[in-house]
């Protein structure tokens, strides 16, 4: 039964990940840009082009659905490829390593945590690239199942539980429950459930504490590094200079398509 599911899983798997046309507006930034900009640590969003990716961005009402941790030279010192500098959570393959070509061509933004110290680095990356090949259950089909659906009929209050609804241990579908795991192996907020509580105090009666729970790694999506108040969105063509000064405009607006005087 075991290795009739884990087949029936593996095609699932496959069928999934395969790629998909996905219209966007906005151009990729070049892959060596994107390295020039990068600094361990940094959370990569993606836009991604699989059948998958439809239903995460839907559920999660998002550009993004996928993320991957950049780790820097991290991976070759581990001993593994040395071209590799990202960490990612992939259904079909499990917890790897991958370069910058395999995100080239795709829409993406750079999410900086701030504050952290070489030491705090360390242990974020070094928490990533132990779990590398650790595998999803493929005999969970059910946990598979929920993203046939591009757009499943879920209220839009239910859509961020669906990500881990499932028969078994939903935490490797879904890429940013690797890296919330990281981070929060290290303490670092990322949506923190915020707990209000009056101080009680004669001096100062409206004073009060913010209490900070830890929201269940399998709750997160890749979108919640976009809208974390503790992460800063780091855009390369800024970073690398820019000057609209410089910038060399054509004599006439560009048409609008399917518009004719």
């Amino acid at each position: 039964m075991n290795t009739v599911l884990g087949c029936l899983g593996d095609r699932l798997a496959r069928f999934l990940a395969r790629e998909v046309h996905v219209h966007s507006a906005v151009p990729a930034v070049r892959p060596e840009r994107l390295l020039a900009t990068l600094r361990p640590g940094d959370v990569l969003l993606v836009e991604g082009n699989s059948r998958v990716s439809t239903a995460i961005k839907y559920l999660t009402q998002s550009t993004w659905s996928h993320a991957a941790l950049y780790v820097g030279s991290a991976v070759a010192d581990a001993g593994k490829n040395p071209e590799h500098c990202f960490v990612e959570a992939d259904t079909v393959e499990g917890v790897r390593s991958v370069g910058i070509s395999a995100f080239a061509g795709l829409h993406s933004r750079i999410c900086r945590p701030v504050g952290l110290t070489a030491e705090d680095c360390q242990k974020l990356t070094a928490f990533a690239i132990a779990r590398i090949g650790n595998r999803y259950d493929l005999r969970n089909v059910v946990d598979l199942a929920r993203y046939l659906l591009p757009t499943p009929p879920v209220p839009l209050r239910f859509r961020r539980k669906m990500l881990a609804v499932g028969s078994g241990d939903p935490t490797r579908a879904i890429c940013s429950t690797l890296i919330a795991q990281a981070f929060q192996s290290i303490r670092y907020p990322i949506l923190p459930i915020t707990a209000v509580q009056n101080e009680d105090r004669p001096d100062c009666p409206a004073c009060v504490n913010e209490i900070l729970s830890v929201r269940h790694h399998s709750l997160f999506a890749p979108r919640d590094f976009d809208v974390s108040p503790y992460f800063e969105v780091i855009k390369p063509t800024i970073e690398a200079g820019f000057d609209f000064h410089a910038l060399k405009w054509g004599a006439q607006t560009a048409p609008i398509a399917g518009l004719h005087r």
